[in-house]
């Protein structure tokens, strides 16, 4: 039956934390002494000077999840054969697809590439793993496997007093949590299926004792041989204990000799059979609170917790306009300092402090007010003399994007007539070996040059969009609204044709109003009349007053601004149009 669990799980290929498989809990700590743990480990931990590969956890998290199927399989045979099973084990049947799909979570969002720059422990049980793993690890193993995502960040702000931790390890929280959990489930499913092995096998022995299904019963020497010199396992022993107890005297010595046995390994039958309800009943808390945190860890906006916790981004926001910028221009922010951190022998919150130092001096000298915002040194003009700075070792890929970037369109028209006259060149060198004439290459160059610079023109088109992308530009976030400091006015052009068409087109203003509320925002309607020969025209004033009461109409429908009405109506007056040769909108685009 042994045996058998080995063929079940397999042996571990390589050397995990501990290199053990109990499951991951160890003494429960309090809020307070949580923060106390987290400021000792942050002394303790000692990370490489340098990225390195560490220890792979893909091929460990691959095997998690065979393991986890395999205990799955077993748990459901058992069920549908209606064997009495752990609570602990239902759980796990009942909540398997969540998961499974954490796993595939896990898969998706640890690259390789972002794996290798994490931080890595230089030294203890877990040298060669990313240090927010060992974070991860300690966090699962004094709460029990318990979320909760305040608990957690108190935990890590806790660690970062000590020893701040990088962006990207505070990204890798969340992933780095749930592999640990997967960990402590997959070793916990493993416990389970042990155990539920040794029950059946102490019932085995027990039928065999008792002459249940055989004609004599065997004597406890015949049926116990095979523990001879093993060490009872606990499972085994508490329900061959509740499966002799209160029987025929006849099977006393089987009694008596596990007696000897147990006490033998400092323990006793009474005990053991409590310290199997103990283990049951922590055992189904554990798988609880692993499952439960899988389902609750899925619902937290991890950028909320990255941000409350982010040492940089509470640097930004106390001392710029950080906090006010939309999250795509905050998050390129951070990847920014990220790469100049990894890039000099600054660290990111030296790097952060260096930008703000740069910004509050433009400030205080009265510059432009873009050289006083931080972004000015990370993403745009004032980066160069920042790098310069801090002795930035700009990266080979980086040169040539900024080389490509820096020739603008010229350098764009060259590479397609260089791309081009290289693939024109091939089918020429076979025609000039082939001994054709002067006249046969210009006819064939004539003939080739129209469609091969189509060729060249997607080849030069496909290979920008792949190496650089697009460029979101920066935002603000303006959380309540629109200031009126940045009042703004949304004009939407029309031209006043006929009376459905300026309904139309003042029930869309309306549409992008309801779209966009709060703040000072304003909406108008700029109008032309129609083009004519004459400077007025028939009906144009019919058609002007419907625009105007559709306009006062929202105006009552709708509250106004702080200073005036929301809606308005910008019409222009024809003007005489010599190029044209008619009356028409001033300025207004054909």
């Amino acid at each position: 039956m042994k045996h058998s669990i080995f063929r079940l799980f397999g042996r571990l290929r390589e050397v995990f934390p501990h290199d053990t498989e109990e499951p991951i809990r160890s003494e429960l700590f309090s809020i307070e002494r949580l923060e106390q743990h987290a400021a000792s480990l942050a002394i303790a931990q000692r990370v490489t000077a340098k990225p390195s590969v560490g220890v792979p956890l893909v091929a460990r998290l691959g095997d998690n999840g065979r393991v986890l199927l395999q205990a799955y399989r077993a748990i459901a045979k058992a069920i549908k054969a209606e064997e009495v099973i752990m609570p602990a084990a239902e759980w796990l049947v009942d909540n398997f697809h969540v998961v499974d799909e954490q796993i595939r979570e896990i898969h998706d969002d640890l690259p390789r590439s972002y794996y290798r720059q994490l931080p890595k422990l230089a030294e203890g049980p877990l040298e060669g793993y990313p240090r927010v793993f060992g974070i991860a690890w300690a966090f699962v193993a004094h709460t029990d496997s318990r979320f909760d995502v305040e608990t957690l960040a108190r935990f890590v702000r806790a660690y970062q007093r000590v020893q701040p931790l990088t962006i990207g390890e505070l990204w890798a929280v969340a992933i780095t949590l749930r592999i640990v959990l997967v960990e402590n489930l997959r070793r916990s499913a493993q416990r389970i299926v042990t155990s539920r092995v040794d029950r059946q096998e102490a019932n085995v022995v027990a039928d065999r004792l008792l002459a249940v299904s055989i004609r004599d019963a065997e004597q406890p020497d015949v049926a116990l041989r095979q523990f001879l010199g093993m060490r009872v396992p606990t499972a085994f022993a508490a329900q061959l204990v509740q499966r002799l107890r209160d029987q025929d005297p006849a099977v006393t010595p089987a009694l008596r000799w596990l007696d000897e046995r147990l006490t033998a390994q400092g323990t006793t039958s009474e005990k053991i059979v409590i310290e199997e309800h103990q283990f049951q009943g922590a055992m189904s808390v554990t798988v609880r609170n692993v499952i439960t945190s899988m389902r609750l860890m899925s619902s937290v906006d991890w950028t909320k917790f990255f941000e409350s916790v982010s040492l940089v981004d509470a640097e930004l926001r106390s001392k710029s306009d950080f906090a006010e910028m939309d999250f795509p221009t905050r998050d390129s922010y951070r990847h920014a300092i990220e790469e100049l951190a990894r890039g000099s022998a600054h660290t990111e919150i030296e790097v952060t402090r260096g930008v703000i130092q740069r910004a509050q001096e433009a400030r205080s000298g009265e510059q432009n007010v873009r050289e006083q915002d931080p972004g000015y040194y990370l993403l745009s003009k004032g980066r160069p003399a920042f790098e310069k700075q801090i002795a930035f070792h700009v990266p080979l890929r980086l040169r040539l994007n900024r080389a490509v970037a820096g020739t603008g369109m010229r350098g764009y028209l060259v590479t397609i007539a260089f791309v081009g006259v290289f693939i024109l060149a091939l089918p020429l060198l076979g025609v000039v070996k082939a001994g054709a004439s002067g006249y046969d290459l210009f006819l064939l160059t004539l003939l080739a040059v129209i469609p091969l610079s189509d060729v060249a023109v997607a080849l030069v088109n496909h290979w920008i969009t792949n190496r650089f992308g697009p460029k979101a530009l920066p935002g603000l976030e303006l959380h309540d609204g629109v200031p009126s400091s940045l009042r703004t006015m949304v004009v939407m052009p029309t031209l006043l044709t006929t009376r459905e068409e300026i309904e139309e087109q003042i029930e869309r203003l309306e549409v992008h109003f309801l779209a966009n509320q709060g703040g000072d925002l304003r909406f108008a309607l700029l109008s032309d009349w129609a083009d004519s020969a004459t400077e007025s025209a028939e009906g144009d004033d019919r058609l002007l007053g419907v625009a105007i009461k559709g306009i006062e109409l929202l105006n009552r429908r709708h509250e106004s601004t702080i200073d005036g009405e929301r809606f308005l109506l910008l019409h222009r007056r024809r003007l005489w149009s010599e190029g044209e040769g008619k009356w028409m909108g001033w300025e207004r685009k054909r």
